[in-house]
């Protein structure tokens, strides 16, 4: 096969070698994913403000595309918690729930995500994603976890409440309290309790009664299956839907319908921004799981390949009534705990998948929403973890700056505002930290060639040369900065007639440092110090050549930085 075909369709490599034994293990993968999936995908519907049946929709072509186009064996592609939550709030300032102009707009949204990741794909731009601090991030998932959570208790009381912050939620909850049905709240209430149990409780029981790893795993994961099943029951056993307890209906049995995005100007123009959103999060969300998993393996993980296979995905939900997606970390670690050996396991999810939405979902037309609701908080308050706070105010006063103001603007002005405040902080974060780099003075370990902070080793040092090591690439940012610092050192000290910099760290400088250095040149020259340089790495060296800076340098390039205290220190 050519590399070309083998770099963009990575499934190829995978068909060569394909056994037996790898798919008896896809199979049961597949089998436990669906089961896990089919409850999963109508509650995230049902949180992103669309009709079940379009959670089903949006988890059978994406996951067939990503199997072509990813290079994860064991990422699981469909709805997801934040994803949905977010594709509710930027779906919400443009049309009604319910609507079919809500329907066209969530495909224009997915269509739009997928073609942002796909184009960042083709451009090999998946390092923009590393612009995200984790700290940020886990703020952000923390506080859309509590506002998924908090939205999902009007399904378990039955009664109506709206809102896309945290306050507005609890506002409208506490003003239709009264309203709440005993027999919904009955169930969501025991649901969602049975499904922590299962989470918490099941597993350790089934360990006591000596029953394998394996199958208990299984058990925990098949939870809510169970809840929708016994729940379903009662519903239509006790005839609850006619005591107001609110359920899915009909559900249409069909494949996955063509369908197309709105080409409108002014609805691409409103939901541009949040599918760059949504692309940027679903795709950090995404490649963090699939590395995990890999590295489990020792299996490699191509994150520009993985933008075109989550792109096509994307593209794929548009295409057939979906909403956005990306990798899921829970049904991704089923997955690959139930043994998933090549991305065919996620194919023959799509299989099964696809079977439930032809043959199953009459089976659902009594399942209150009450236990999707219960689905949802148990699986999003997992992932909400405030440890991150306690752990970046002990190790950086910035980073927990960065985390609570990400949470507060989350819960206090919704999840579009918060993550947009998320990226912006991690930018600004990395910014004010390059901006400022670490720069010691440094001196000669006594007995060794080995440079040293002077303020944390006993060195030795030469009154008349100052060593300087910067552990930073210099940019526009920071050339001011080592400017001033220099400046500050020598100026008050006349017997200093040589400064060095120790360039070890320094993998890159711009035109506007480069500028600086000439700065710091000509100033030291008008004192009569002389500027040296030592250490300096072969791509940076090769650049400083091709201007005239080193012709003017006052002083010499040293290969090492004991040459130059030794050959400085000589004179």
């Amino acid at each position: 096969m050519p590399p070309l075909v083998t770099r963009v369709f990575p499934i190829v490599t995978l068909v060569r070698d394909y056994n037996r034994v790898s798919f008896g293990n896809d199979v049961m993968a597949a089998l436990i994913v669906t089961i896990m999936l089919i409850p999963q995908s109508l509650a995230y519907a049902l949180l992103a403000g669309l009709p079940p049946e379009a959670g089903l929709y949006a988890s059978i072509v994406p996951i067939m595309l990503y199997a072509v186009f990813g290079t994860s064996r064991a990422l699981a592609v469909g709805p997801v918690a934040v994803v949905s939550l977010m594709t509710a709030a930027a779906l919400a300032d443009i049309t009604d729930q319910g609507s079919m102009g809500y329907a066209v707009a969530a495909l224009t949204l997915a269509g739009l995500s997928g073609g942002i990741l796909l184009m960042m794909g083709v451009l090999r731009l998946g390092f923009i994603a590393n612009f995200l601090s984790h700290p940020v991030i886990a703020g952000f998932i923390t506080a859309s976890g509590i506002i998924i959570a908090a939205s999902q208790l009007k399904h378990i009381l039955g009664i109506d409440a709206h809102g896309h912050t945290l306050l507005e939620i609890v506002v409208s909850l506490l003003a239709h309290l009264r309203e709440t049905n005993l027999f919904t709240a009955a169930i969501g209430i025991l649901g969602t309790a049975f499904l922590f149990w299962v989470r918490k409780g099941l597993k350790p029981l089934l360990t006591r009664l000596g029953i394998g790893g394996g199958l208990t795993g299984i058990a925990v994961k098949t939870g809510p299956v169970v809840v929708v099943v016994v729940s379903t029951l009662v519903v239509w056993g006790f005839g609850l839907a006619g005591q107001g307890v609110k359920i899915v209906g009909d559900v249409p049995q069909s494949l996955p319908p063509l369908t197309f995005p709105s080409l409108s100007p002014s609805l691409i123009g409103q939901l541009l921004l949040p599918a760059f959103l949504i692309s940027i999060i679903g795709f950090v969300e995404s490649i963090s799981v699939a590395q995990t998993l890999a590295a489990k393996k020792r299996q490699r993980i191509d994150p520009d390949q993985e933008l075109i296979g989550l792109g096509a995905a994307n593209i794929g939900a548009s295409l057939t009534g979906g909403f956005p997606v990306t990798g899921g970390f829970s049904r991704s670690v089923v997955n690959f705990d139930a043994g998933a050996e090549t991305p065919a396991a996620g194919a023959f999810t799509a299989l099964g998948l696809a079977f439930a939405a032809l043959f199953l979902t009459p089976l659902i037309y009594f399942l209150p929403k009450a236990t999707l609701a219960a689905t949802i908080i148990v699986a999003v308050l997992s992932l909400v973890d405030f440890s991150i706070l306690k752990r970046s105010w002990g190790y950086s006063k910035a980073d927990f700056a960065a985390v609570l103001i990400t949470i507060l603007l989350t819960l206090g002005m919704g999840v579009e505002i918060g993550v947009s405040a998320g990226v912006g902080l991690s930018i600004l974060l990395h910014l004010y930290k390059t901006s400022r780099p670490h720069i010691a003075e440094v001196g000669l370990v006594p007995g060794t060639e080995h440079f040293r902070n002077i303020l944390r080793h006993k060195v030795q040092t030469d009154p008349s040369i100052v060593s300087l090591r910067v552990d930073e690439s210099l940019y526009f940012a920071n050339a001011r900065f080592l400017e001033d610092k220099i400046h500050n050192r020598v100026a008050n000290d006349p017997g200093i007639r040589h400064v060095i910099l120790q360039c070890s760290a320094i993998n890159d400088i711009d035109l506007s440092a480069l500028e600086s250095l000439e700065m710091i040149n000509t100033r030291l020259r008008e004192m009569e110090v002389q500027l040296h340089l030592s250490e300096v790495k072969g791509p940076v060296m090769d650049r400083l050549q091709k201007e005239h800076f080193l012709g003017d340098l006052t002083g010499q390039v040293f290969l090492s930085q004991f040459d130059a205290m030794h050959t400085l220190s000589s004179r």
